[in-house]
């Protein structure tokens, strides 16, 4: 019998849909589905769903029947300006989804895309990169699986931008006035906010933070635990009063109204 092949190995096996996912040509759901409807040809065979290959099989071996493809390029992406008070993705306590947003009457008047909208488009289109409650900005949902792991894979890099206006905790009532929250802010706590942070047990990635003006922060994440930003200030004595996303990756939110959305044109991308 062979003996194993060592961790992290490149010629050890893993499922096709796997390494199909891991080369961008599908989510591993999708190319579980596309195998067993005879979709993808391994080295010209038709492949058998559990199939193994070695980690390091080039994406020249594998072929994807037209069927497949024409499906994948139906597959839509939706921008939507989220506001505060909808979750980002099923019904919580009585709260709405962000996608009951996604109806033709709110689609918005500049959208450039072609496509009509379609109740198919809503299908299997799931959030990638959420948003709490309390927050609003930016969206993304897809149906296409490659992009989901693209923005919130594990090993993904996409940066998010965000604008986070924020309060001292131990600051005193102002009776409405501004309060000048950066001049009271320590440099040291601003320079934990970039690096040396961590939440859940876990030291977090260098973010870019600063000031751009005496009440709020310009936020730039590689990543997206959960509520990160509302506790990340909360360990340096900030509490964030508003927070919005107004980037992924390459694209902005611009122009979007709130409550609006948009399909992701053929040329844009993160």
């Amino acid at each position: 019998m062979a003996a194993p092949a060592p961790q992290g190995d490149p010629a050890a096996e893993v499922r096709l849909s796997k390494r199909m996912s891991e080369l961008g040509l599908a989510s591993r759901r999708e190319a579980d589905d596309w195998i067993e409807r005879g979709w993808v040809l391994l080295d010209g065979t038709p492949a058998v769903l559990g199939t193994k290959v070695a980690g390091n099989l080039p994406a020249s071996r594998i072929v994807i029947r037209k069927a497949a493809q024409h499906r994948q390029a139906a597959q839509v992406t939706i921008l939507l300006h989220k506001p505060v008070g909808y979750v980002s993705a099923q019904a919580e306590h009585g709260y709405t989804p962000a996608v009951a947003l996604i109806k033709a009457e709110n689609r918005w008047a500049e959208c450039e895309a072609p496509q009509p909208f379609s109740p198919a488009h809503l299908r299997h289109l799931a959030v990638a990169g959420r948003l709490d409650i309390d927050s609003t900005g930016l969206l993304v949902l897809t149906q296409d699986g490659r992009i989901a792991r693209q923005l919130i894979g594990e090993d993904s890099a996409v940066e998010k931008e965000y604008l986070v206006r924020v309060s001292l905790t131990d600051a005193p009532a102002r009776n409405g006035a501004e309060e000048d929250v950066q001049a009271a802010f320590t440099e040291s706590r601003l320079a934990l906010l970039r690096h040396g942070l961590k939440l859940d047990d876990q030291p977090l990635r260098p973010a870019q933070v600063e000031w751009i003006n005496p009440q709020q922060l310009r936020f730039v994440l590689r990543e997206g635990k959960k509520r990160q930003i509302r506790r990340m200030c909360e360990l340096v004595g900030l509490r964030v009063t508003g927070l919005k996303r107004v980037r992924i990756g390459g694209l902005r939110l611009g122009a979007l109204p709130l409550g609006q959305w948009r399909y992701l044109r053929e040329d844009e991308g993160f």
